[in-house]
C-alpha cells in the first residue's frame, strides 16, 4: 500500500476510534429519566450551579423550590408558559426545527445571537442535568437526554417538571415558590395579570421582576396576552380586563 494511503488509513482509524469511544462514553454516562415517572429530584443540576457560584462569589442565596401536582398549577398557566415558550411543545418531539431554522437566520442576520430555540424539554433536561455552559458536548448530551425524556416521559410529566423547577428568580425556582415568593399566594389564586407578568419573566428571571414595571416586562406581557387571545385561549372579556390590570401596573400598555 502507498505509504501515505497508508497513513491516511490509519489517522482516519484513529479518529473514528476516538470519536466512537467519545460518543459511547457520552451515551453510557446519561443519566436515568425513568426514575423521574415517579420521583421529583431533590435538586437539579442548574440549582447547584447558581448555589456554588453564589457561595463562590461571597453573595447570600436561599433556594426555594417546592414541587406540586401538574392538576394543581392552573391550566390558564400552563398554557400561558407553553404559548410562550415552545408553542408547539405538545406537537413535537423534543426539538422545534422550524424554530431552529428561524433562529439560525435571525442570528445570521443580525450577526450575533439574539433568539433561541430551546424546547420546553430541551429546558427540562438542561436544568435537571447539565450545567448552563455552551460548548458542543453539553448541547450533544442536552440533545441525547431531551431525547430520552420525549421517549420515556408523557408530555404533562415534563411539563410538570419544568414548571415545577424552571428559575423564577435568584434562588426561586418552581411555580409554587414563584407564586408565594412574588404574589404571597397560591398559583390557583393568581390572577390573570400575574400569570402573563410570571410568564415573561422565564427568559431573564434575574433580570425581569413580574412586580417591577420595566419596558421588557412589559413588551414580553403585552405580546403573551395578546397570543392568549388570538389564539382564543381566553376570552374578549378576560382579555379586556387584563389589558385594563396591566395598564395600571405599567402606566402604560
Amino acid at each position: 500500500m502507498n505509504p501515505f494511503l497508508r497513513g491516511f488509513v490509519l489517522i482516519s482509524l484513529a479518529v473514528f476510534c476516538i470519536i466512537s469511544g467519545f460518543l459511547g462514553y457520552t451515551v453510557y454516562s446519561l443519566p436515568d429519566v425513568n426514575r423521574l415517572l415517579v420521583d421529583d429530584p431533590d435538586t437539579t443540576a442548574f440549582m447547584q450551579y447558581r448555589l456554588e457560584t453564589a457561595q463562590n462569589e461571597g453573595l447570600p442565596i436561599v433556594l426555594r423550590q417546592a414541587s406540586i401536582p401538574l392538576e394543581d398549577i392552573p391550566r390558564l398557566f400552563q398554557r400561558t408558559v407553553v404559548l410562550a415558550e415552545d408553542a408547539a411543545f405538545w406537537v413535537h418531539e423534543g426539538i422545534d426545527w422550524h424554530e431552529v431554522q428561524e433562529a439560525m437566520d435571525r442570528n445570521l442576520e443580525e450577526g450575533r445571537i439574539v433568539r433561541g430555540a430551546s424546547t420546553i424539554s430541551q429546558q427540562t433536561a438542561k436544568n435537571l442535568y447539565l450545567s448552563p455552559d455552551r460548548n458542543f458536548l453539553r448541547k450533544f448530551k442536552e440533545y441525547l437526554i431531551t431525547q430520552d425524556l420525549e421517549k420515556h416521559l408523557p408530555k404533562k410529566r415534563i411539563l410538570e417538571l419544568y414548571l415545577n423547577f424552571i428559575e423564577f428568580g435568584n434562588g426561586v425556582f418552581g411555580i409554587q415558590k414563584a407564586a408565594e415568593y412574588y404574589f404571597g399566594k397560591d398559583p390557583a389564586q393568581m390572577s390573570l395579570s400575574e400569570m402573563v407578568r410570571l410568564a415573561a419573566i422565564i427568559p431573564a428571571p434575574l433580570s425581569l421582576d413580574p412586580n417591577d414595571p420595566s419596558g421588557s416586562l412589559r413588551w414580553r406581557s403585552r405580546e403573551i396576552l395578546r397570543r392568549l387571545r388570538h389564539y382564543d385561549f381566553i376570552s374578549e372579556n378576560q382579555y379586556g380586563e387584563t389589558r385594563e390590570q396591566l395598564t395600571r401596573f405599567f402606566g402604560k400598555f
